[in-house]
């Protein structure tokens, strides 16, 4: 293609990853003419598919989008960005002209990432993209439980002056007297762990892939054992990826290895969990509570046991959702399509 050839350009966005803020950022980012089509799907006010419940979208993780409109969309274009819209092996074989597949999340769970080897198609992503949103909400958990945000709040809207919560056997700790687990040490690990830092709290860490930064070796930060971990922790906060190691890593031994009272928190992913054993050492007063933010089906059902546990806060799935997350994201995928454009090799590829 010379220089002056027009590029086709197909924006999938939706209603939290806006497509007119993806083409902003791509037209600042680059001077190429392009030829730009954009649609906006209606997640999260509907919720996602999964591939593993779909015949032909084996390949995928969760995606949001019917693929014959998703098809007929992309059509003739060179690069598709998107957040969520589905790529599937045969819909790649009805794609012969797209080349680039720029992914605003932290992983491309929405393509077949082995048909995208086969087919040629490059597909890059957004990485770390909600770390600072999911580590400031991380602390906003955190503080829920260990100041009685949560539990003060329930019982003032029932009506219920809790003025006993100052008393000293009743009410809560600050962070510079306790022991935070920090479990996963990635992009939002890192950042929980320095914003942990301000409150003067012991930190233990566990991830047998990293080292510690110096920054945070120097302020005696802790890399350590998952069973240190978890039995000298007063909280625990989840941040590693779902893994065939990590999966299910949070189970009944896990928990029971767990201080009395220690207070549990998942801002990451639900499958590292095992929640019915979650259930058990919460209803048995084991542990002092629990925020979680994420699950291993999501919507929850309405008659999930742990949405009536006293000893829990429950959000559905935002923390990674802030204003900054959609621009930040989007300047990620521009700079991709640049590079693209200018002949270059990916920054982030998948």
């Amino acid at each position: 293609m010379t220089g002056d050839t027009m590029r086709e350009i197909a924006i999938i966005g939706d209603r939290f990853m806006l497509p007119e803020v993806f083409r902003e950022k791509i037209e600042a980012a680059t001077d190429a003419p392009l030829h730009i089509r954009t649609m906006q799907q209606a997640w999260p006010d509907e919720p996602m598919e999964h591939g593993y419940a779909a015949p032909g979208m084996e390949g995928l993780k969760e995606y949001f989008g019917r693929p014959e409109e998703v098809l007929a969309f992309i059509g003739d274009a060179e690069i598709l960005v998107t957040q969520l819209a589905p790529l599937s092996a045969s819909m790649m074989e009805r794609l012969p002209r797209l080349k680039l597949v720029a992914v605003s999340r932290g992983g491309p769970v929405n393509v077949d990432m082995a048909a995208a080897r086969r087919y040629g198609i490059t597909v890059v992503n957004t990485p770390g993209r909600n770390a600072a949103a999911v580590a400031e909400f991380t602390i906003g958990a955190i503080l829920a439980e260990t100041r009685l945000i949560r539990l003060g709040h329930e019982e003032l809207r029932r009506g219920t002056w809790r003025g006993d919560l100052y008393r000293a056997d009743r009410t809560g700790r600050e962070l510079s007297e306790m022991t935070v687990g920090v479990i996963g040490y990635g992009n939002i690990g890192t950042k929980v762990v320095r914003l942990l830092r301000a409150f003067g709290a012991r930190i233990l860490v566990n991830d047998p892939y990293v080292q510690l930064s110096p920054e945070d070796r120097d302020a005696g930060v802790t890399l350590t054992s998952l069973d240190e971990v978890l039995s000298e922790s007063d909280i625990v906060t989840m941040h590693p990826r779902v893994t065939g190691e990590t999966r299910g890593m949070i189970d009944a031994a896990a928990l029971a290895k767990m201080k009395p009272g220690t207070i549990f928190v998942n801002t990451a992913r639900g499958p590292l969990v095992d929640y019915d054993a979650l259930y058990d050492a919460l209803a048995s007063g084991h542990l002092g509570g629990a925020m979680l933010e994420t699950f291993a089906v999501e919507p929850v059902p309405s008659d999930w046991p742990l949405l009536r546990l006293p000893n829990v806060t429950l959000t559905p799935h935002i923390a990674g959702a802030s204003v900054r997350t959609v621009t930040f994201a989007a300047e990620q995928a521009a700079e991709e399509v640049r590079l693209y454009l200018a002949g270059k090799g990916p920054k982030n590829p998948c």
